[in-house]
């Protein structure tokens, strides 16, 4: 009876102990391809494709990083597809030379610590070459410092916080304008087209938002435009009366506001409710559809600065939008065609890094150095030449005016 407990014992123990193997074996399969944390499960991409593989070669991963949830979802949004577009437009070119090109979309939340804990999951995956990002400064400052540790190059195609290229990081890139150039265009063309005399500046407490209507007001001042008001608001929030009532009660020819669209709505909408017969204006953050959607009628007529052109202007950009929306299922939304451009100047890199590999896959250092290299890649709507910090030497600034049905093309800003 005693040998024969200790016989069972000993089968249930061998029992327990190969349930555990068998789950750690499937726990380890699981994690093999350096698969994101939980919270990054927004890994579907436009066009259909995907953070796994789809076989055909090696696996090259291009990240996203843009607001894919919350309020400003709408560009985060538009700033994945753009890159997807570029990528699903490149796949046979990318089969040809060995490798399974896909697009890796993460949520940052417009959140600075989500955006770092998706760069440390992406310099972690040694199949991502190359970030599209951020929409954000706030959160592409932090999140550069990952990358820079990895020498994971990001192209960024919206992100005009002047400080964000002064840190001194090599992997850090932008193909659009800076805010010391968009902020001093702006007030120069309120003062000068517009014939603003006097202003009353709002920001939304951000580095892009504060950092921009510094700038703006540098400029304002310079060219002798009264600043009646200098007032920031928490990003969020439902009302803004007790800034909007300020502002109003100044009667400033021009409220000017650095941010982003759902506090802008929210601002113009109540401005114009107490009152305000003046102008508004904003920068490159404003510019989206769901603008009208916020503010109404209230938002006719309200001016802004943006770092990329129309695309629709000319027929070849006409062409690229229909091709846009078959392949992508929806039409190119603010920073598309950027996100475009900066996902192609990426894998140019690529390419270039691969035929100087002798056609195998290249390392991170080698790719960083091809894209930090790029000179006159004339794209389909930006030229790109990066200068040692890693801005555009050709990134230009334009003015837009919104209209009922979105906003018309007003031309450069000079």
């Amino acid at each position: 009876m005693y040998s024969g407990g200790i016989n069972v014992r000993r089968k249930k123990l061998n029992i327990v102990l190969a349930s555990v193997l068998l789950a750690t074996m499937a726990l380890t399969g699981c994690n093999s391809q350096g698969s994101a944390p939980a919270q990054n499960t927004n890994n579907q991409a436009s066009g259909g494709s995907t953070g796994g593989s789809s076989g055909g070669g090696e696996k090259i991963l291009i990240a996203t990083q843009s607001p894919l949830s919350g309020s400003q979802s709408a560009i985060g949004d538009a700033i994945k597809t753009g890159a997807g577009f570029a990528i699903e437009l490149r796949k046979e070119e990318f089969k040809k030379l060995g490798f399974d090109l896909q697009l890796f979309p993460q949520d940052d939340q417009a959140d600075p610590k989500m955006g770092v804990s998706n760069a440390e999951m992406l310099v972690a995956n040694p199949d991502v070459l190359g970030v599209v990002g951020h929409f954000n400064t706030g959160v592409a400052i932090p999140s550069s410092v990952k990358y820079e540790s990895g020498s994971l190059v990001m192209v960024s195609p919206a992100n005009s916080g002047v400080t964000l290229t002064e840190e001194g990081k090599k992997t850090v890139h932008r193909i659009c304008a800076r805010d010391d150039a968009q902020g001093p265009k702006g007030a120069k063309y309120a003062k000068e087209e517009l014939g603003v005399t006097s202003v009353f500046l709002i920001h939304d407490k951000t580095a892009y938002g504060q950092g921009l209507v510094d700038q703006v007001k540098a400029q304002f001042e310079k060219d002798g435009v009264k600043v009646l008001g200098y007032e920031g608001v928490n990003q969020g929030e439902k009302d803004y009366n007790f800034v909007v009532n300020t502002a109003v009660a100044s009667n400033p020819d021009l409220i000017y506001f650095g941010g982003i669209y759902p506090e802008a709505g929210i601002i113009i909408k109540q401005a114009k409710e107490k009152g305000y017969q003046g102008k508004f204006m904003g920068g490159d953050g404003i510019d989206s559809p769901d603008l009208l959607k916020i503010a109404g009628d209230a938002a006719v007529g309200v001016y802004l600065t943006a770092l990329a052109g129309d695309a629709k202007q000319t027929e070849e950009g006409r062409k690229w939008a229909e091709e846009y929306e078959k392949v992508m299922g929806k039409k190119p939304g603010t920073y598309s065609d950027y996100a475009f451009e900066s996902a192609n100047v990426i894998l140019n890199g690529i390419v270039a890094a691969t035929q100087a590999n002798g056609g195998k896959k290249p390392t991170r250092e080698q790719i960083l150095e091809q894209v930090h290299n790029t000179k006159e890649y004339q794209g389909k709507f930006v030229k790109v030449t990066f200068d040692e910090k890693g801005d555009n030497k050709y990134a230009d600034v334009f003015v837009y005016k919104f209209e009922k049905e979105g906003t018309s093309f007003i031309g450069k800003a000079e």
